[in-house]
């Protein structure tokens, strides 16, 4: 892999472009922590959760505002921008679609061995994202 930071990137490059396919070889088999929703993923999971976002606002992107690489470590800095069009699924059921938008700063944190992905830490405000959307 060699730049890690090139990684981290295409990861929200490939979830930008619906590429299920980029997402699932980038991120392998590491592990996916969601802190958002507390979510802890592996594998298929993970492009389920992906998919899951992209239902609930299909144009939904995200944009970096900062990367850093600390040796096996990249931080993310990414603001996600979309339109609540869709059913949003949580663990109680679906919240229907509100038709307003949301901007929701995160910290994306890829910890990897060598050559690989190992791990990734995404934080957010999952409040603040169900208040722009009208569902908290």
């Amino acid at each position: 892999m060699g730049d890690h930071k090139s990684h981290a990137s295409s990861v929200v490059e490939a979830f930008n472009n619906s590429d299920w396919d980029a997402s699932s070889r980038l991120f392998g088999s590491s592990t996916y922590n969601e802190l958002g929703t507390q979510r802890s993923l592996k594998g298929a999971d993970i492009i389920d959760a992906l998919k899951g976002w992209k239902t609930a606002m299909p144009d939904v992107k995200g944009s970096i505002t900062r990367a850093a690489e600390l040796g096996d470590q990249v931080i993310l800095e990414v603001s996600w921008h979309g339109t609540n069009t869709g059913p949003l699924a949580t663990p109680k059921g679906e919240i229907p679609p509100s038709g307003k938008t949301q901007t929701t700063p995160s910290a994306w944190i890829f910890d990897y061995g060598g050559d690989a992905l190992v791990e990734s830490r995404h934080y957010f405000d999952m409040l603040a994202l169900l208040q722009q959307i009208g569902a908290a």
